[in-house]
């Protein structure tokens, strides 16, 4: 929790393609809300980086992470490459400084356990920026089932996200690149419980790391969730010919579509259908010819409605008031860490699937 009788002194590590958004939002918010917030300053690897950065928001560039941290700071954002996440956040982590650690949380398990219990040693904030949690059509999908009062309890979720080949980020795999995405909304779907099963298959192409995954995970659900099994199948890629970010879960009470892309959802209910299913379902029993039925006229579809808020705004929003108020953060140390271990179990999967040979080939 930080003093409230004096604003919240905020600042960016690492601010190249993604670090830059961070500053520039911190710089937004200290100049709407002066009496809240205060951007002290950038640090990149790059000096030029930081200069440029730091003279677009009128604010300090500093060289290094300590001299960030004497320059006096509250919050900060660590955009750094995923390797250098640790060593980027540990002198904030050791002095209490929030810390809002870009996706993954680490590049390995241990790692981000590393991380995790510095944190919770010291009592400093840490949130992990999963931002498509943010994304607009995820905040309107929990509106929706918040509106309704029934959250569907998925039992089988769908999710594809391709992309054609930026040569972006080829220094890991697609899991950790791309698919770290979905794990997160998928694992947050599931109360953050690690699943008890993990399949996967994959192929590197061009980098030395798969390229292309298919995973499947199972979850035994306990009974205060109805029981049985929910299974998530997975697919990323990075050798498509075009871009598709879509995520269909079905659950006992409904079905929802999200289209990450086109920032479209839809929402099919049960309890809003039931009275036509359940004359449906005696008709079929009698045996009558229902096939001239248009079952898009039986269901109810409602659309998701969708507000326009900027994902990362959104994002560091949350993350400074958990800063100001002491409160856990939406994505705390423990999603972060179950994520990247859920990741490292897909991609060991991968190399099972491949036999001996895939050592070599998948890093």
């Amino acid at each position: 929790m930080t003093n409230p009788n004096r604003p919240i002194r905020c600042g960016a590590v690492g601010v190249g393609r993604m670090g830059r958004h961070h500053a520039r939002v911190y710089a937004q918010l200290a100049e709407a809300h002066p009496d809240r917030y205060q951007m002290i300053g950038v640090v990149d690897a790059n000096p030029e980086t930081a200069a440029r950065i730091a003279e677009q928001h009128n604010t300090r560039a500093f060289a290094t992470e300590q001299e960030l941290l004497e320059a006096g700071v509250d919050a900060v954002s660590i955009a750094v490459p995923t390797t250098y996440h640790y060593k980027s956040a540990e002198p904030f982590l050791r002095a209490g400084v929030g810390c809002l650690i870009e996706k993954p949380l680490a590049p390995s398990a241990e790692e981000a356990n590393n991380i995790k219990t510095l944190a919770e040693q010291t009592g400093a904030c840490l949130m992990v920026g999963h931002i498509e949690r943010f994304n607009p059509i995820m905040r309107a999908m929990q509106s929706a089932a918040e509106k309704h009062g029934e959250p569907i309890t998925p039992r089988f979720m769908e999710v594809h996200r391709v992309s054609p080949m930026t040569f972006r980020s080829i220094d890991i795999g697609v899991v950790m690149d791309m698919m770290i995405h979905d794990l997160d909304v998928v694992l947050m779907l599931m109360d953050s419980r690690e699943p008890d099963d993990v399949q996967a298959s994959g192929v590197a192409v061009v980098s030395e790391f798969e390229d292309l995954c298919n995973a499947r995970l199972v979850w035994n659900l306990p009974e205060s969730r109805g029981g049985g099994q929910c299974v998530a199948n997975i697919t990323a890629s990075r050798l498509a010919l075009k871009t598709e970010r879509v995520t269909r879960i079905t659950g006992d009470s409904g079905y929802v579509k999200i289209d990450y892309a086109a920032k479209t959802g839809t929402m099919i209910r049960r309890t809003a259908n039931e009275l036509q299913m359940r004359e449906v379902r005696e008709q079929l029993k009698e045996g009558k010819d229902l096939t001239d039925l248009n079952w898009a006229e039986l269901v109810n579809i409602e659309p998701l409605e969708i507000d326009s808020g900027e994902p990362i705004v959104k994002e560091i929003e949350a993350f400074l008031e958990a800063v100001e108020t002491g409160n856990r953060p939406a994505i705390d140390a423990t999603a972060g860490f179950v994520n990247v271990r859920t990741a490292e179990r897909i991609v060991n999967a991968i190399r099972l699937s491949l036999g001996a040979t895939a050592e070599g080939a998948l890093g």
